[in-house]
């Protein structure tokens, strides 16, 4: 087993944490989420969403090039290679299971709480012209299909930026910790990562106990299960590529259940994925993972990727503790 590289880790996690907080910072300092001043009218695109999508969600994947260059490692090993011929089902498994997962947790909800169910689909009606005459079930087929294609490789475009930090260097330089506690310890720390855009309204908005601690916390636990999803594809496709595909379908779906919602049901229960019931779906299936075994053991490229290359840096070998 490969001794934990910790000042390869400490640095990432000072530039993913940094660059990330420091966008954060421009944008609370700017209107933060919900007072952001619009730079694209036409769109209704905010400087916050621009800061957040080229910024903020870039920082992990700048925080690996950074690490790499000032610990001199190379670039031999950045899970970058497709390995479609071996992994393409954990291609598959990516772009199915977070639809599905979500949707399974969206029902759990509506089954538990079935008042704020809304058969009628109020809110999808109300975004339709006067008079349009349409099945609306069938508009939301479209939309989650929608969601699972063409958003989707919209969304890659910036849940690269994530997946090339978190799961192409943190996961698998964590893996000494063993591949169980690899998967909880990244998870954990990709939900502190979002800390300071739960404090400004995203995911929860501004009005729900406990705020913003329990956003953040409910945060974590949501990143820690969707987490295990998104590492498995990572750990078993042995490429970053799964892991960016099932991220983007995540955040295409995710919202899907809001057209189905009536009333204010409180965010840090659901029906979103991001509440504990809405996440229902990954919650199982990250405790499937867990309890088997073999099902987070890493193919070779991942565990080249641990590794990493000997190299040394002002003061002293990297590879020591």
């Amino acid at each position: 087993m490969e001794t934990l590289q910790t000042r390869r880790v400490v640095i990432y996690l000072a530039f993913a944490f940094g660059i990330a907080w420091l966008f954060g910072l421009i944008v609370y300092l700017t209107g933060g989420m919900v007072d952001s001043p619009v730079i694209v009218p036409g769109l209704n695109i905010t400087l916050a969403t621009v800061l957040i999508a080229l910024g903020y969600m870039w920082s992990p994947a700048l925080a690996h090039i950074l690490t790499r260059v000032i610990t001199r490692e190379g670039w031999r090993d950045t899970l970058l290679r497709p390995n479609f011929r071996r992994g393409w089902p954990y291609w598959f498994a990516a772009w199915l299971l977070p639809a599905v997962l979500t949707l399974v947790g969206a029902a759990v909800f509506f089954l538990l709480q079935p008042q704020y169910f809304d058969p009628e689909l109020t809110l999808l009606r109300s975004m339709l012209p006067p008079g349009l005459e349409i099945n609306l079930w069938l508009l939301v087929a479209v939309q989650i299909v929608q969601a699972m294609l063409i958003a989707a490789v919209i969304n890659s475009l910036f849940t690269f930026g994530e997946e090339f930090g978190w799961r192409a260097y943190l996961l698998p330089k964590l893996l000494p910790l063993g591949a169980r506690n690899a998967v909880l310890v990244s998870g954990v720390i990709w939900g502190l990562w979002h800390a300071p855009v739960i404090a400004m309204g995203h995911n929860y908005g501004l009005e729900y106990p406990g705020f913003p601690w329990s956003g953040i916390l409910m945060m974590c636990v949501f990143t820690t299960a969707g987490g295990a999803l998104i590492s498995w594809v990572t750990l078993r496709g042995g490429s970053v590529w799964p892991a960016v595909i099932a991220h983007a379908v995540l955040n295409g779906i995710a919202g899907t259940a809001v057209l189905f919602t009536q009333g204010e049901p409180n965010p840090l229960v659901g029906p979103l994925p991001v509440g504990i019931v809405g996440m229902a779906g990954f919650i199982l299936f990250a405790l499937w993972l867990l309890l088997r075994p073999d099902a987070l053991e890493p193919v070779e490229p991942v565990r080249r990727a641990a590794a990493g290359e000997p190299s040394e840096v002002v003061g002293g070998p990297l590879s020591a503790n």
